[in-house]
């Protein structure tokens, strides 16, 4: 069983590299209309560079697996603001796509906690599929369709889950069909635990990603030794390895929350279900301290008894 290990958007040792540096609405509009533009490209322009610092860190340290971050573009999506932020950049975005290539690199973005599909409000499904189609644009601008995915939650149940899923499906279908085939569902740790997601899946044919923080907070009835091997069947049709987000509590009081490093005895009894599979997969690290939990885990893992360390960012057990 390989496991490759990956983190979220910004390399915590590279000095002054954050990619989602900021432009509020609030700001843009105080500006004189000549100026606008120009500071929606240098803030872009910033994030793209960062981002492409942050790749070479990546390709550097041999991680191969890594998450984008969603605020690249700034005002990408707002109704008053609405641009093209894929002509002016060309060449960045094929810089970052040749990077991701050449270093066979698995990316993906994560959508915002408003992106979602269960809303009785149609503004908001309208505003789901704008936010869709943006990630979409950028995934496609650095030619990284083949396995770069778009990861959300299922979204709200407003007070009657039953109705909320079924109006899931069919917000789902004003979803574009090549955006859609982007799409994974991740458990989330209140609403819709690991047997309704991967039903959901199941229905729409979408990969389950599992974050199994999330679980251990909203478990319910659900043993996932019982649901693992279908979780993973989910991804049989894609060209990647199943998926899991891995985080632990930052305390008991604030057990949903997400700590600076991950604590090995908190996952320990998912590795060891996972082993029984004996199955290759990724794991995306959501700690705090992002790159630095994660080389931090790779190390412990690393000196577990039958673990074989096979690069800076992934071992075989």
């Amino acid at each position: 069983m390989k496991i490759r290990f990956g983190y979220v958007a910004n390399a915590l040792d590279l000095w002054d590299a954050s990619p989602s540096k900021s432009l509020t609405f609030t700001r843009y509009a105080a500006l004189p209309k000549e100026e606008r533009m120009e500071k929606l490209k240098f803030v872009t322009a910033q994030n793209l560079l960062h981002t492409k610092r942050i790749l070479h860190y990546n390709i550097a340290h041999e991680i191969e697996v890594y998450r984008l971050s969603s605020s690249i573009v700034p005002l990408a999506t707002h109704p008053e603001v609405l641009w093209d932020f894929i002509t002016p950049f060309r060449q960045e975005w094929d810089e970052l796509g040749q990077l991701i290539q050449q270093s066979n690199m698995r990316v993906s973005f994560h959508p915002n906690q408003f992106t979602l599909f269960t809303s009785p409000r149609d503004e908001v499904t309208t505003n789901a599929v704008a936010d869709m189609e943006f990630h979409y644009k950028m995934l496609k601008a650095m030619n990284a369709l083949e396995k770069g995915i778009l990861n959300i939650h299922i979204g709200g149940a407003y007070g009657d889950k039953e109705n909320s899923l079924i109006r899931f499906h069919k917000n789902l279908k004003k979803l574009p069909k090549e955006v859609k085939k982007q799409m994974t569902l991740e458990n989330d740790d209140k609403t819709y635990n690991v047997e309704e997601t991967l039903i959901a899946c199941e229905k729409e044919n979408i990969p389950m990603i599992l974050d199994y923080h999330h679980y251990m907070a909203n478990i319910g009835e659900v043993d996932l030794p019982l649901y693992l091997e279908r979780i993973f069947n989910t991804w049989k049709e894609r060209p990647t390895v199943p998926k899991v987000h891995i985080s632990s509590p930052k305390s008991d009081k604030a057990y949903r929350s997400h700590a600076d490093f991950v604590s090995l005895d908190f996952i320990m009894p998912f590795l060891k279900m996972a082993k029984d599979l004996n199955q290759d997969f990724d794991i995306m690290i959501e700690a705090k301290q992002k790159n630095l939990a994660m080389h931090k885990l790779v190390e412990e893992i690393s000196s577990i008894r039958g673990v074989k360390r096979m690069s800076s960012s992934s071992v075989e057990w």
